[in-house]
């Protein structure tokens, strides 16, 4: 859709903690990270603005990177949008870290060719003080070698039923996952994982479901029957929305 001349289009990336938040979508009995962008997008432009994201993070969910787009006047740069959208942020967990002017057609979430989630466990006894909202906390030992052998399962093309919401409202259930790293950092084993597009709750699905072999309650042959099965009650729990990132989206 043609834009009225005296706008143009904003691609900004935004890092936002979700613990306080209902979720990305605006909603209109809670508080959500697309409504709080709208009513800073509001008091800059002094009109009704649409913030349309690169996807949906549930409540809880936190983000190093989102995307989305908006339409400003002309008059503002890219600079005016950071500064002018922060300026009304400054006492939310919500920070704009930049703004990049784009075609008037472009659009955040299906012009996205690429969108990486990043999980986070802390693996030991002790709960973290400093992060307990930002980790999930999981005190049985894990193998994380093991967890990152079995993880490959997930590379490629599958019907990923197994691993998607019951209220999941996607047409399909296949999708493509381009890679899946594993690593340990100190306490942390961290997720790293990569694809165009995801089914909802597919990415903790896979963090619960792999943390069954990480305790050694499942082996790999369990992950690959339950990949098979396209059931979810095959698959197991559903990690913590708190230990989940959105990290990154490629165009």
């Amino acid at each position: 859709m043609k834009l009225v001349n005296k706008l143009h289009r904003m691609l900004i990336k935004i890092e936002y903690d979700g613990y306080n938040y209902s979720g990305w979508q605006k909603q209109n009995n809670s508080i959500s990270i697309q409504g709080e962008l709208e009513r800073a997008a509001k008091k800059l432009t002094n009109r009704e603005t649409l913030v349309q994201g690169s996807g949906r993070t549930d409540a809880g969910v936190h983000a190093f990177s989102q995307a989305a787009h908006l339409d400003v006047p002309k008059n503002l740069n890219e600079r005016s949008v950071v500064n002018g959208l922060n300026s009304w942020l400054k006492n939310r967990e919500i920070s704009v870290l930049s703004a990049k002017k784009v075609d008037d057609n472009f659009h955040a979430r299906f012009d996205a060719k690429e969108r990486t989630y990043i999980y986070r466990i802390l693996n030991r006894s002790q709960h973290s003080a400093l992060e307990r909202h930002r980790v999930w906390h999981h005190r049985k030992k894990l193998d994380f070698v093991k967890m990152q052998e079995a993880s490959h399962i997930f590379i490629g093309k599958h019907d990923f039923s197994s691993f998607r919401s019951s209220i999941c409202q996607s047409k399909s259930s296949i999708r493509t996952i381009n890679s899946i790293k594993i690593e340990k950092e100190g306490e942390e084993i961290i997720f790293t994982i990569k694809a165009r597009s995801f089914l909802h709750h597919q990415v903790r699905n896979f963090v619960g479901s792999l943390s069954l072999i990480g305790i050694g309650k499942w082996e790999k042959k369990d992950l690959l029957r339950v990949l098979n099965a396209c059931k979810r009650t095959e698959a197991g729990p559903t990690a913590p929305a708190h230990g989940l990132y959105l990290a990154d989206i490629k165009y």
